[in-house]
């Protein structure tokens, strides 16, 4: 259990009944096979708080991108390790992520381009039921994010039953 006061971890949106916002949200949550909202919501949470730290780093260097690029390289190290932004991009390519940048490096949805499974929400039942495997340790969490490095160490567990070629749910055309 959780102590303290600041348990949640995202943050939800200002009015509950916005028509546009909600139909962009339903289509993220269908197209990546999110569970639920919420998840959809840390994802925002988590790359409006990157934006916030190239911010203060554009801030504390008074615009000086040179400057806040050579005090944010552990930050931006970080977010090119995760895959999220590209070796030749910058401080100021952190203010233009999107969501979909941080959707994509998701253990759920990197195993679904993989072709593991044939669409999000199967993979995100084989990570849950332990039958994929990130090199070689079984991760059940579908929100993990997949480093670079180990992108292409992403396959099914060999003791689990879906590592037989034959198997009726494995996709078709995979490896």
């Amino acid at each position: 259990m959780a102590l303290g006061q600041n348990t949640k971890f995202y943050e939800t949106p200002n009015h509950p009944f916005q028509g546009e916002r909600i139909a962009a949200e339903h289509s993220l949550v269908g197209r990546y096979g999110l569970k639920n909202k919420e998840e959809l919501w840390r994802a925002q949470s988590e790359l409006r708080s990157m934006r916030r730290e190239a911010r203060r780093l554009i801030g504390e260097a008074q615009g000086d991108l040179d400057e806040a690029t050579e005090a944010g390289e552990p930050f931006l190290a970080r977010l090119r390790r995760l895959g999220i932004l590209a070796e030749s991009e910058g401080l100021d390519d952190v203010l233009a992520l999107e969501v979909t940048d941080i959707l994509e490096r998701r253990l759920q949805t990197v195993a679904y381009r993989k072709g593991l499974a044939s669409t999000p929400k199967q993979a995100r039942q084989f990570i849950v039921h332990g039958h994929v495997t990130v090199d070689g340790r079984r991760v059940r969490v579908p929100s993990y994010t997949v480093p670079t490095a180990e992108q292409d160490l992403v396959s099914f567990d060999e003791t689990s039953p879906l590592a037989d070629d034959l198997h009726p749910e494995r996709a078709e055309g995979q490896s």
